[in-house]
């Protein structure tokens, strides 16, 4: 079988069916333990009843007590004597008694349902004889409503499984067939509805690595484009110019960017990655920075820019240490590079309970206002940063913001008036993408 929806109907029935027979076992145990005794008492009861009448009134007397009994009990009452005689019609009825020793029993005698005593003494028996049909029958209307009842709630609760189940399916085949905006928006709590928000956080994310990857696919091929046209004529005038020093130094120019921006599409790539190949680790904040300030001296000195660092003591954060190097790296020469000459860079480190943040501030002439989140899209570059001389590919604070999400924290952009001001910021302690930033 294949399908579910049966698998569970299958499932249901036959817990109802065991259920059903041990509530036949319990019933019957009880009947048989405490039931049959009480019968048993009334029996002797009726019996020395019909005997006494027997002895007090004759013939009719019993008679008329054994049609009492019928008429209570709805079954043929008959009194016999030790050998299995009707005391009132001679009629031989020794068949449905026991066989011996035994003095009284229940059960079915052919068609007929028996119910013999015995007297004390042995002189006499008393029989109750009804329908075997209508002994089974008694009980049959309460199992028909525990069957009904059964297939009822099986029926619900296959439906209730089954349907979310497949409408959940058919939500996961519109997302693989291209429908990316495919989503089940369940706000049910149980473990479907948990199944289904996890499959939406997963379409999530796989629609912005896509949509991401498809955008990023496009301005590489747009970027790539230019620097292979300008270094094909480049060589082009190297056969030709009439002084190839110069010509060869515009093409090692042009193969620098082209490797700069392999370089930074690689890194790219590195950060939406397998996150199981991240090196999570505890990292010292303060150490790091004074670390990318050393490396950044030369290209600072080189600008007579001067880079200083104020704050508080951060301490340590658990990342990956490289993604974060890079990212506030990235962030710090962006900012030097900017910054007029003769100008310093501001680095501002500021820790709380929860969280640490960067904050880099050149005193260039920062962005537009309509460009502060734009910056950090995948090759935007405002004017200013599209001279070949100052800009980057306009990977850099793209890579920073990947990074710094990767680690749940988050990366902001302002005017500072003058200059534009950087802040990284992220949680102390290791965090999933999914969950929101740190407000601390």
């Amino acid at each position: 079988m294949k399908s579910l929806y049966t698998w569970i109907v299958i499932a249901m029935l036959g817990t109802a069916s065991l259920a059903l027979l041990a509530f036949t076992m319990i019933s019957d145990h009880i009947e048989r333990s405490y039931v049959d005794p009480v019968l048993q008492a009334m029996d002797g009861m009726e019996l020395q009843s019909a005997t006494d009448a027997l002895r007090a009134g004759g013939i009719g007397a019993a008679a008329r007590y054994l049609s009492q009994l019928d008429r209570t009990f709805g079954t043929t009452h008959y009194l016999l004597n030790g050998a299995g005689t009707d005391v009132l019609s001679g009629h031989d009825r020794a068949a449905w008694l026991p066989p011996p020793p035994a003095v009284e029993s229940r059960g079915f005698v052919g068609p007929r349902f028996v119910v013999a005593h015995r007297a004390p003494d042995g002189r006499y028996w008393l029989l109750s004889v009804g329908p075997a049909e209508e002994h089974g029958r008694q009980f049959l209307p309460y199992y028909l409503v525990v069957i009904a009842v059964a297939a009822i709630l099986c029926l619900l609760a296959a439906v209730g499984v089954v349907r979310p189940v497949r409408r959940l399916a058919g939500v996961m085949s519109r997302f693989g067939g291209g429908e990316l905006a495919a989503r089940s928006k369940w706000r049910r709590r149980d473990e479907l509805g948990s199944l289904g928000r996890s499959f939406d956080h997963m379409a999530d994310r796989l629609e912005r690595l896509l949509v991401s990857e498809r955008r990023l696919l496009e301005d590489v091929s747009h970027e790539l484009r230019s620097p292979l046209a300008r270094l094909t004529m480049a060589l082009k005038l190297a056969r030709t110019s009439p002084d190839p020093i110069a010509a060869l130094d515009r093409v090692d120019r042009h193969l620098e960017r082209l490797t700069s921006l392999t370089t930074e599409i690689v890194e790219m790539v590195r950060i939406e990655g397998d996150p199981q190949a991240q090196r999570w680790q505890s990292v010292d904040i303060d150490a790091l920075v004074a670390e990318l300030v050393a490396d950044c001296r030369a290209e600072a000195d080189a600008r007579t820019c001067a880079v200083r660092v104020v704050g508080d003591v951060v301490g340590t954060v658990v990342c990956d240490r490289e993604l974060i190097r890079r990212a506030i790296e990235n962030v710090l020469r962006n900012a030097i590079r900017f910054s007029p000459e003769g100008n310093g860079v501001e680095v501002e480190l500021r820790g709380a309970a929860r969280s640490v943040s960067v904050s880099i501030r050149d005193r260039g002439p920062g962005v537009p206002a309509e460009s502060l989140e734009r910056i950090f899209e995948p090759f935007f570059r405002t004017d200013p940063a599209r001279d070949p001389e100052r800009g980057g590919v306009g990977l850099g604070l793209s890579i920073a913001r990947r990074a710094v999400a990767l680690h749940g924290g988050r990366i902001a952009a302002r005017n500072a008036g003058p200059g534009l001001m950087l802040t990284i910021e992220l949680p102390r302690g290791r965090r999933s993408t999914a969950d929101p930033p740190d407000r601390t």
